[in-house]
């Protein structure tokens, strides 16, 4: 008796036991499926609502989002260099190329599937984060086409034309330009500056070309035609007293801007926002025109994913998802970061009144710009001849040093500067 009623508590238990274990392992499998990735991004690159949203739209993933501070860039050369620490999703800035001879620190997007969901993206700023090989490290995120920023209210009181269209044809050359800058000059006294500073007319005359100071073969062009006419142009101006000389998002620079002493700059899209929290006091004064020279574009990011990523697939998933028509309007409303994808240009949201700028629907011009860029090649060398020229640039702004001098040693810098690349 006791036999058979132990075999029956046997056969009832080891079927409890087997159903029991069943859930216990099933509940751990599902704990296990859900998959963690890293991502770093820096402020206000990407929008901090649509992160919030990723384990919504990808509930099997928990999305662990940093700011990172200080030397982005360098914090990540950091982490590929011990072969650890780096996150599986990173944005990068419009130094992409910087990254190019690293191509093999990050997955090649077109082998995770970016092919199907290329013809979504600018085809110039797509190229931007392939290297010339062939190898796909980032995906295109916003944007930096440029456009001239004039003031309205002083350009009526010097004799030019105020509304955008015609001030985008007077003003359609850089030669006509200098020539606004010398009216409005005479005009104030030499009280009000056509342009804040001289690296600023460099940076934006390149960035309006399809090529910048290196070929695709990594071949020094820095010393051509394309670049020293931008140098020329700089020196012209200096010569003609038309710049503040002040910085780019300085104290000084949101001072001039503030208080009405510069008159114009070109400027990326993004600038946009800079100029509105830097000078309030100029609210409804601000205009957009063409810029002179034609269009350009300045800045704009990337999204990658390092090969230290254990989960490249779901990572690739995310930053497609991110990066979207839909996502990248929403983060255009929300931070004013510029699409990537044309699709939504016609989309009422782009068009939409600035109280700022006079209630112009400013982004008309900016797409324009953005619709008309070719691709410009930087490389991973750009950033080594792009300091020396700016400081020779600088060197004519703020110390009046000779253009043919300050070319000549600049030349001689960069040259010295890459044999030790």
């Amino acid at each position: 008796m006791f036999r058979k009623t132990f075999r029956l508590i046997c056969l009832i238990l080891i079927p409890l036991t087997f159903i029991m274990g069943c859930s216990i392992g099933g509940g751990d499998k599902q704990k296990e499926e859900k998959i963690t990735l890293t991502l770093w991004y820096w402020n206000r690159s990407i929008d901090d609502d649509l992160l919030k949203r990723v384990e919504d739209q990808f509930p099997h993933i928990d999305l662990r989002a940093e700011k990172i501070g200080g030397d982005f860039k360098a914090k990540l050369m950091s982490a590929f260099a011990a072969r650890s620490g780096a996150p599986d999703i990173v944005g990068l800035n419009d130094w992409v190329a910087d990254f190019f001879p690293n191509k093999e620190q990050f997955y090649n997007l077109y082998d995770l599937g970016s092919k199907e969901i290329e013809p979504l993206y600018l085809d110039w700023k797509w190229q931007q984060g392939v290297t010339p090989d062939g190898y796909q490290i980032a995906l295109p995120m916003d944007t930096g086409p440029t456009a001239l920023f004039y003031r309205e209210d002083i350009f009526r009181e010097v004799g030019l034309p105020t509304d955008p269209a015609e001030v985008s044809s007077l003003l359609a050359t850089w030669e006509d330009y200098i020539d606004a800058g010398i009216k409005i000059r005479d005009a104030t006294n030499g009280e009000v500056y056509l342009v804040d500073n001289l690296k600023n007319v460099f940076t934006q005359m390149l960035g309006q070309g399809t090529r910048i100071f290196f070929n695709t073969s990594d071949e020094f062009i820095g010393d051509q035609e394309h670049v020293k006419r931008a140098w020329d142009t700089a020196a012209k101006m200096n010569e003609e007293d038309l710049s503040a000389g002040v910085d780019s998002w300085s104290t000084e620079w949101n001072g001039a801007m503030n208080n009405g002493d510069v008159a114009t700059f070109i400027g990326a899209v993004w600038a946009k926002q800079i100029l509105m929290d830097a000078a309030p006091n100029s609210a409804g004064q601000w205009r957009i025109a063409k810029a002179p020279g034609g269009n350009g574009n300045n800045g704009g990011s990337f999204i990658a994913i390092p090969k230290q990523s254990k989960h490249p697939e779901e990572a690739f998933e995310v930053i497609k998802w991110l990066m979207n028509p839909e996502n990248q309007l929403n983060s255009l409303v929300t931070y004013n970061l510029f699409p990537s994808t044309p699709s939504i240009f016609d989309d009422p949201k782009m068009s939409q009144p600035e109280p700022f700028f006079g209630d112009q629907k400013t982004n008309e011009y900016f797409i324009e710009s953005a619709l008309n860029i070719q691709a410009a090649y930087f490389g991973p060398k750009h950033s080594i001849a792009r300091s020396i020229f700016d400081q020779g640039i600088d060197s004519m702004d703020k110390q009046n040093a000779s253009p043919d001098k300050a070319w000549k040693d600049a030349l001689e810098r960069i040259e010295k500067e890459l044999l030790l690349y």
